[in-house]
């Protein structure tokens, strides 16, 4: 039955890693400084670089985890333990690289979440495309973050125990 529910919950952040992973991509394969630069007239050229650090690191984050997914998914018999290793790495790269960036260029304002709006926030006022892009991702990586909360405390858990 845990293996059943582990294994479900390793399809879902595949999924949700799949879109994340196209969309990211997608943006940053159209996008080019120089466009983000003509979006906003005051633009601030290296403070949107930092943006597109940030995202290009992001989607690095997401393509191992996702990668790492796949294995653990294609593997015979399945093993939970591995697939829990897999999320616990996912949350703390992907799902804590979005809301808190290396280098703070953005951040989330954790009371927004409780309003139903969008809780990231930026440091200063970024291109309109990729504030778009990140409110749309906004609310799956605040689902991704909710189901893989439980490996946070449960993996430190069982890492103390081992000990």
């Amino acid at each position: 039955m845990a293996n059943a529910i582990v294994m479900n919950q390793t399809k879902q952040v595949e999924t949700f890693l799949q879109h994340t992973v196209r969309a990211m991509t997608n943006y940053l394969n159209e996008t080019t400084l120089t466009g983000l630069l003509a979006e906003q007239e005051d633009g601030d050229k290296a403070y949107y670089e930092q943006l597109l650090l940030n995202l290009r690191r992001l989607v690095v984050y997401c393509e191992e985890g996702l990668e790492a997914c796949r294995v653990v998914l294609k593997d015979e018999p399945f093993r939970k333990a591995a697939a829990e290793k897999a999320l616990y790495r996912i949350y703390h790269s992907c799902i804590a690289e979005f809301f808190a960036p290396k280098n703070d260029a953005w951040y989330e304002d954790s009371r927004s979440a409780y309003t139903g709006r969008n809780s990231i926030k930026f440091r200063q006022t970024p291109p309109p495309s990729l504030k778009a892009l990140l409110s749309s991702l906004e609310r799956s990586f605040q689902a991704m973050r909710e189901e893989l909360e439980f490996y946070e405390t449960d993996y430190r858990t069982k890492m103390m125990q081992s000990k």
